[in-house]
């Protein structure tokens, strides 16, 4: 009829708005209001309990003057370097070799994504058995006559965070691997014949065509491997519990320690805020790309 109003558009889908009511409440009480309680009670003095007794920025100056967190940020530095460069190159390379209908393929993508079906606890202890100089790879190669072979990573605190590095690239590989084959199998089958009429290299087929239309696919595996990177906690205390002394700390493992065991909750708050800023600064760029850019596309 000319003479019906149109619906008021919040009225529009009310349905499914009223369905989705619990989660948008979820998210905004115990999400946001979450982040907020614990920024607000970081300027505190809160000990066993949290109170507010606000002490301004002492506890984000104890937190920046201890050598623990320091080392633990530059743990934090060179695995997450090393999980970033290493997964995103050996996965690619991974799923390029998949991508050429290799036999057995559904076999072999398997036995490299059966890794990602353990918990990171089974990880780091079948990892720390294997690094044991007693009785893993450094027991089995001298076995074979080589004794002055040596490789103890989580017993020298030098390198004792590549050893954890190990375990969590034999672990989360085969996932960014099975995202890479995803992003390979949704590029047109045409863009390869036509490489191979015009006579171009394969590998540079990859790299300046293939990749730079994978970048959604580079964008959200780059956005999961450093969200594990922030959070890595049970994969060092299964395998050396930030040892030997405090060569392999972890800010999710300080923030634990500082509000558990020292029962310091401002400390743990403070770590905890500062761990936010770090994942707002692989959010937003992720954002930006994902939204922006197509916004700008338009």
């Amino acid at each position: 009829m000319a003479g019906a109003k149109k619906p008021v558009r919040i009225l529009r889908n009310l349905n499914a708005k009223v369905a989705a009511l619990p989660m948008i409440t979820t998210a905004l009480v115990i999400f946001v209001g979450c982040t907020i309680w614990t920024i607000v009670h970081s300027f505190t003095n809160s000990r066993l309990l949290p109170k507010l007794e606000f002490v301004g920025f002492d506890q984000y100056e104890r937190l920046w003057s201890t050598r623990r967190w320091l080392v633990s940020i530059e743990n934090l530095a060179y695995f997450g370097i090393g999980s970033l460069v290493f997964s995103l190159v050996i996965g690619f390379l991974l799923a390029a070799l998949l991508d050429q209908k290799i036999r057995f393929e559904n076999t072999v993508r398997t036995i490299i994504l059966y890794p990602f079906a353990l918990s990171f606890i089974v990880t780091g202890l079948v990892w720390q058995w294997i690094l044991n100089p007693e009785f893993g790879i450094q027991h089995i190669v001298r076995g074979f006559g080589f004794e002055n072979f040596v490789f103890d990573p989580l017993y020298n605190p030098d390198i004792v965070i590549f050893g954890v590095l190990i375990a969590g690239l034999w672990q989360g590989t085969g996932f960014i691997m099975v995202i890479m084959l995803s992003g390979l199998r949704g590029i047109d089958g045409e863009i390869w014949k036509a490489s191979r009429i015009d006579g171009i290299p394969k590998w540079k087929t990859y790299l300046f065509v293939v990749i730079p239309m994978m970048r959604p696919t580079f964008v959200t595996a780059l956005v999961l491997i450093s969200a594990g990177i922030i959070k890595v906690y049970d994969l060092v205390v299964a395998q050396t519990n930030g040892g030997p002394g405090i060569a392999s700390e972890v800010p999710a493992k300080y923030v634990y320690d500082s509000m558990f065991r020292s029962q310091n909750l401002g400390q743990g708050f403070a770590a905890s805020t500062m761990m936010l800023l770090s994942v707002l600064v692989v959010l937003i760029p992720w954002a930006y790309l994902e939204f922006g850019g197509r916004k700008d596309g338009k």
